[in-house]
């Protein structure tokens, strides 16, 4: 197989052709009328000929190397790659979704407008807000477009001073960087020691200049906190407001609504909850959702219905447009897809069984591996490492061995509250046999840790890439293929 494990520069043989592409009946114009003089190139492009069978095999070979939720467990599922159903993908390659363009006439996207605004009605009824926009192209995004709802509500009212965000030590590392991006400064109060936000801490760090909170219900530890209607409260009795970062909404789906303990403005990623495709760092689709007194500042456009016809419409009070027409399309006919099979009479199902997931495999193993928090978990949980360190064997250790397994590593080294974090999420699509397949190599890695802890140290041992020199390949990487023959 060393053959079919060569770069497809190296099959290279000058003259083959796999691939002729076909004329452009559109085109009436060469490229060098069309495009600017410097752009054209002088000398053709170093692409590699080979036959069609060669990279045929090529790049199967290379997909049969890739790591999906398709072809194995991976255990930060709510996190990076919630499983998505076919049907979801089927819907979205529709040719009436894929080959439309935002400037046709509104009378051709009726049935386009109506996905979008049904979409945003039933993440109003899932979350207790009332509004939506779907505009936003990822959590990140989301987070920012918040932020800025959040400032242009204190601006309409004058109050000025507020420019601080309260962001708890257990939040995603976005969020204080969407508070700073927004122009916020951003002040950190610790956890307390089971976890959760320290009320004390709070009321300290309130006052005339606080603008809100950034949270998540449950937090970056898989807890609830306890204390949120309380927290909403002292928030809003000093005249902020409460951001809730829907990164965590997966354990809630069906159970409770951030609406309704007293969150004012939250953002949900489509592609983590409402499984549609998120590895690989895209695409991505993070609407943002606000209570009455805040709708007025949703960002343009809009989509609006009048009786059965849908307009789009800007409003001057809103706080801008924040990307081009109305947000990512094809993800949200994807959740809107999973929605409608989901049905509102199963929602409820997601959560609870996210929940029993992580409890099952938090108690399954934590005789062999640290649990720095021992209470009950929501839809995630965090391991501080092994319990019995004698053997050195670390987080990224125990990661990378698990690759030998067949098993995708969880994320690791975070939550930054402890040295040694293993964050672990199954999401509620596993089966007991696929938890019980994990919990099993995760002990067998606990148990090479105290027999040949030399082993776990330098694995991966069988996979097409061994262990990288992260830091190197971070700071130094190599991006592109230089064939000394056809480069110089």
């Amino acid at each position: 197989m060393k053959y079919y494990n060569t770069l497809i520069f190296e099959l290279s043989k000058s003259g083959r052709i796999g691939y002729s592409f076909p004329k452009n009946p559109y085109a009436k114009k060469s490229l060098d009328t069309l495009l600017p003089k410097e752009l054209l190139r002088s000398e053709e492009a170093a692409l590699p000929e080979v036959s069609e069978l060669d990279i045929v095999r090529h790049y199967t070979n290379v997909s049969q190397k890739n790591f999906g939720v398709e072809t194995g467990f991976y255990p930060l599922g709510s996190c990076t790659m919630k499983y998505n159903p076919k049907i979801n993908e089927e819907m979205a390659g529709l040719p009436g979704f894929t080959e439309i363009h935002p400037l046709q006439p509104l009378s051709t996207l009726q049935g386009v407008l109506r996905i979008y605004d049904e979409t945003a009605r039933m993440l109003s009824d899932i979350s207790g807000l009332a509004e939506f926009t779907l505009n936003p192209f990822a959590g990140a995004h989301g987070e920012l477009t918040g932020l800025m709802i959040m400032k242009a509500y204190h601006e309409k009212r004058n109050d000025l001073k507020r420019t601080k965000v309260i962001v708890p030590d257990s939040a995603h590392g976005t969020n204080p960087a969407s508070a700073t991006v927004a122009g916020f400064e951003t002040i950190v109060i610790a956890s307390t020691a089971d976890g959760r936000v320290n009320l004390e801490s709070l009321k300290a760090a309130l006052s005339d200049e606080i603008a809100g909170i950034m949270l998540t219900n449950p937090n970056t530890l898989g807890l609830f906190e306890r204390d949120i209607v309380e927290i909403a409260r002292l928030v809003h009795q000093a005249g902020g407001l409460l951001y809730y970062d829907g990164a965590n909404l997966n354990a809630l789906l069906g159970q409770v609504r951030p609406g309704d303990m007293g969150f004012d403005i939250m953002h949900i990623n489509l592609h983590k909850t409402f499984s549609t495709p998120h590895g690989g760092g895209g695409p991505g689709s993070g609407p943002v959702g606000v209570a009455k007194a805040l709708v007025e500042f949703l960002p343009n456009p809009r989509i609006v219905k009048h009786s059965d016809y849908y307009t789009i419409e800007d409003s001057g009070k809103a706080i801008g447009q924040i990307s081009h027409f109305y947000g990512n399309f094809l993800n949200v006919v994807r959740a809107y897809t999973f929605l409608l099979t989901l049905g509102k009479e199963n929602l409820k199902s997601v959560g609870g069984l996210a929940v029993l997931n992580a409890n099952y495999v938090k108690e399954s193993l934590k005789d062999v591996y640290e649990l720095p928090i021992g209470s009950f978990c929501m839809h995630e949980f965090v391991f501080n490492g092994l319990k019995n360190k004698s053997t050195d064997v670390h987080t990224l250790d125990i990661a990378k061995r698990l690759l030998d397994y067949g098993v995708h590593a969880p994320t690791i080294y975070f939550p930054m509250l402890f040295e040694q974090s293993i964050m672990i999420e199954p999401t509620e699509v596993e089966s007991k046999e696929t938890l019980d397949h994990f919990i099993a190599m995760m002990r067998q890695v606990a148990q090479e840790a105290l027999d040949n802890p030399e082993m776990v140290k330098t694995a991966p041992h069988t996979t097409p890439v061994r262990r990288l020199d992260e830091v190197t390949a971070a700071r130094t990487p190599i991006l592109t293929y230089k064939d000394a023959t056809r480069h110089g």
